[in-house]
């Protein structure tokens, strides 16, 4: 049995920054949003309420939690202005006080260790059903060192559906650093975009059917024993080893199998 360790080599993690912001609106392909300065994060509620029979706690039941995000940048994509209530009427001309449309929203947070640095990772956080708040915004003379203006808005959420028994939400988080570079490469194509493909926003289902389903998720190759065929299943740890057949096989983006082993061990290939 190991000893507990703390503050090992490599162990010793933090988070920083925000980059590569995109916008989705409707079923538009997403724009980057250049400028962008900061997110903050505020969930809220989810607390709980306590039960009590005969003068003891019987229940802590814990209420439903709410998401929001306040957006902070120097600039931001034109179609956002729609998001933002303003209505372009004529080319150069535009009314405030406007309907406000719901968005999606992504963006990159940084992983840094003591070994990497803040090369070591990233997070993309993914926010569905966003509608936004204007804040103030200060127009004040120039002087000598002119200041950008910085905007801001507050942004409330709607869940969206999860499926999988889950409860809906409206933030979903990837590790770069806890999956296959095979699957994020596929998360970011479609987040990104590609040569071929434009970008979007995908549901949490399709993400889900992504994870399970996309090239660099291993399988194994099990026997079954009353059919005689060989079957894949998503590789887990246990009693599935004593029934596989031939080692660890992974979907390629046709969902074939590919040969190539290197030790005795089947590999994916692109």
């Amino acid at each position: 049995m190991a000893r507990l360790m703390w503050n090992a080599i490599g162990e010793r993690y933090y988070e920083t920054g925000v980059n590569r912001g995109v916008l989705y609106v409707d079923a538009q392909p997403g724009v980057p949003w250049n400028g962008l300065t900061g997110i903050t994060e505020n969930p809220s509620g989810g607390d709980a309420k306590p039960y009590f029979i005969d003068g003891v706690k019987y229940l802590n039941v814990p209420a439903e939690e709410d998401f929001a995000v306040k957006i902070e940048a120097f600039t931001y994509p034109n179609e956002f202005s729609q998001c933002d209530g303003t209505a372009v009427v004529f080319a150069g001309v535009s009314i405030s006080q406007q309907r406000r449309k719901t968005f999606g929203l992504t963006y990159r947070t940084r992983i840094g260790n003591d070994v990497n640095g803040m090369q070591h990772g990233y997070k993309i956080h993914l926010i569905y059903g966003c509608l936004a708040s204007p804040s103030d915004r200060a127009y004040n003379t120039v002087d000598e060192q002119a200041d950008p203006i910085g905007f801001s808005w507050a942004c409330t959420t709607t869940p969206v559906a999860v499926g999988n028994g889950l409860r809906p939400t409206a933030h979903i988080v990837i590790d770069s650093t806890k999956i296959t570079p095979q699957a994020l490469q596929i998360v970011e194509d479609r987040l990104y975009g590609t040569d071929e493909k434009q970008s979007y926003l995908p549901s949490p289902a399709e993400l889900f059917e992504l994870f399970t389903l996309s090239p660099g998720i291993l399988f194994r190759l099990v026997l079954n024993v009353e059919t005689g065929l060989s079957v894949l299943i998503p590789d887990a740890p246990g009693d599935l080893a004593a029934t596989v057949t031939d080692g660890l096989y992974v979907l390629t983006a046709d969902s074939h199998l590919t040969g190539g082993s290197v030790d005795g061990t089947y590999i994916w290939e692109d």
